[in-house]
């Protein structure tokens, strides 16, 4: 048995009392630690909480050879924690369909994830969102541009555009550095983002949202990581008044 456990937004104490248990009674228990992070908790602080090894497991281990822990989850009770909620990560729908492949029944138990914790936070409305998109770091000889192309196509259809921002080992990027690489590529496209907002630590006790336009965002101390960024289309008024009282505007 695999089961896909979804830890929430920040720390030790936002995974449910379902997973939880789950997590307590498996034989075996393992933490991606790639796609995303609980930046609220350590590996210690979440083995204490459960009483349990925890494993951790990055790209290779999920991606490329993930055939240990299938093998592991033919016989025994398996569990997979993530951050967020589980299935949000086209990595970890890949990684159900290789274990229903193999015949090993799994299940999934879900959590808070920042896709639907931004509407709450921002107040834009989440019927308003259109395709997501991943912003990179930039790496020698490359610097891709498809961000801009969702965000473009997204503000002609008056779609709300959330950018998932890049994590490199302990690497993470920055609202600023999000805004700063748009601009750029604003810049060689001859094109206008006339609104951001920017939301640090979603599910803390003290999360951080601002809005305004690029030089303002960029000015704003967002504390440590995680980062997301929106790209908001036209703002109905009772989103532009939500962002006004609580994000600065």
């Amino acid at each position: 048995m695999l089961t896909f456990i979804g830890l929430g937004l920040f720390d030790k104490t936002d995974v449910s009392e379902k997973g939880l248990s789950r997590i307590r009674n498996a034989d075996r228990v393992y933490l991606e630690c790639y796609t995303s992070r609980l930046m609220g908790a350590t590996l210690p602080d979440l083995e204490q909480f459960y009483g349990r090894q925890v494993t951790p497991l990055y790209r290779s281990a999920v991606e490329q050879d993930p055939d240990a822990m299938l093998e592991e989850a033919v016989a025994k009770d398996v569990v997979f924690l993530c951050a967020g909620d589980p299935m949000v990560s086209t990595t970890h729908a890949d990684l159900r369909m290789r274990a229903a492949s193999r015949g090993i029944p799994t299940a999934i138990i879900h959590a808070a994830s920042i896709a639907s914790a931004v509407c709450g936070i921002s107040g834009l409305q989440n019927y308003r969102f259109g395709k997501s998109c991943s912003l990179p770091f930039p790496q020698k000889n490359w610097f891709p541009t498809t961000p801009l192309d969702v965000i473009v196509t997204n503000l002609s259809l008056r779609l709300h555009t959330l950018v998932y921002l890049d994590i490199q080992d302990d690497r993470y990027m920055t609202v600023s550095d999000a805004v700063a690489l748009l601009e750029e590529m604003v810049d060689a496209r001859k094109v206008k983002i006339p609104l951001y907002v920017g939301i640090a630590r979603a599910g803390s006790d003290l999360p951080v949202v601002r809005a305004g336009t690029a030089e303002k965002i960029r000015a704003c101390d967002f504390g440590p990581p995680l980062h997301i960024l929106i790209v908001p289309a036209e703002l109905h008024d009772m989103e532009r008044e939500y962002l006004e009282m609580f994000a600065g505007l």
